[in-house]
């Protein structure tokens, strides 16, 4: 416990070792997690092409009309597919509402499957060239570097590290094209609230242009630091609940940026990795003892718990 508790910064690993040292890999980025909720991650095998064309993509689709990314607003939608207009979602517990506007492209579900109602089809803007192959492509180079990790956690809580192969399997996971304009000294609010997320995982592209911040267990706000194409990776809720809490859902926040980088938009692109909506969430019996007694003793599962938080974040 030593090495986790001197962890003064969130440190980058390489996933690449993963592939020849499983075991170390998994101690690294486990107790990366269990000191901040949050890992810096290199060699990640997401094509730096891909990305490129997706950063393209998403910029293009955001300097369109008002008017014509509002068509791609699905009214009850709960968020969950297409266009969100800037100003609507807001952090738990906050009244103000992030200064953002995003994208949200889910899994593609062949006609009939059984989690069809729970995950409705995408949208695609027919303004944009290649959007749709780009963002499938994507989504399935996230899913493995995430399916990789989750693999790595699984090893570090003693677990066999197919673990959650299943539990991902068909997952409800999440592909965010996050937007960030240019903002005035006396925006309203901050780029995004302090939040934890909901899923399990999530694997964060495009943090460059800074502002991420993580609350740190002290009480200070700890900038996440990163080098270009690094990803950075948080535990979300589910998995919080999965551990009784031995790798925290740490609440973070994005900044507005400083005088001289207001003029300057910020993108990212975030996946949320979620596990199939049937999947029952229920502690992991190994993280129970006598010092940290069950938190969680109600399961829930993954559809039910998601559709709870969402209505807390004014997407419901």
């Amino acid at each position: 416990m030593t090495a986790i508790a001197d962890m003064q910064h969130v440190p980058s690993v390489s996933l690449a070792t993963s592939d020849t040292d499983p075991d170390g890999f998994a101690q690294a980025i486990g107790q990366s997690f269990e000191r901040f909720g949050f890992a810096v991650v290199a060699d990640h095998g997401i094509p730096a092409d891909l990305i490129a064309r997706a950063e393209e993509s998403a910029k293009a689709f955001f300097a369109l009309p008002d008017d014509a990314k509002r068509a791609y607003f699905v009214e009850g939608g709960m968020g969950q597919r297409g266009y969100t207009p800037f100003r609507v979602e807001t952090a738990k517990g906050e009244t103000i509402a992030d200064l953002k506007e995003f994208w949200h492209v889910g899994r593609e579900l062949p006609a009939g499957h059984r989690y069809a109602a729970d995950m409705p089809a995408n949208l695609w803007p027919a303004e944009i060239a290649d959007f749709r192959s780009t963002y499938i492509a994507l989504f399935a180079a996230f899913e493995t570097a995430g399916q990789r990790i989750l693999a790595a956690i699984a090893r570090y809580l003693g677990l066999a590290p197919d673990h959650f192969d299943d539990a991902i399997a068909d997952g409800n996971s999440i592909l965010r094209l996050l937007h960030y304009p240019p903002i005035g000294p006396d925006a309203p609010g901050i780029r995004a609230g302090a939040h934890e997320d909901i899923n399990a995982i999530t694997l964060l592209l495009g943090a460059e242009e800074g502002g991420l911040q993580l609350l740190d267990r002290d009480g200070r706000w700890l900038a996440v630091e990163i080098e270009p194409g690094e990803l950075v990776v948080n535990i979300g809720d589910m998995l919080q609940r999965l551990t009784n809490k031995r790798l925290p859902s740490t609440s973070h926040r994005v900044m507005n940026p400083p005088p001289e980088r207001r003029g300057f938009a910020r993108y990212s692109m975030p996946f949320f990795l979620h596990f199939r909506p049937d999947y029952l969430i229920r502690t992991l019996p190994q993280t129970i003892t006598a010092d940290r007694p069950d938190a969680f003793p109600e399961p829930i599962t993954a559809n039910d718990y998601l559709l709870e938080r969402l209505r807390e974040i004014k997407l419901g």
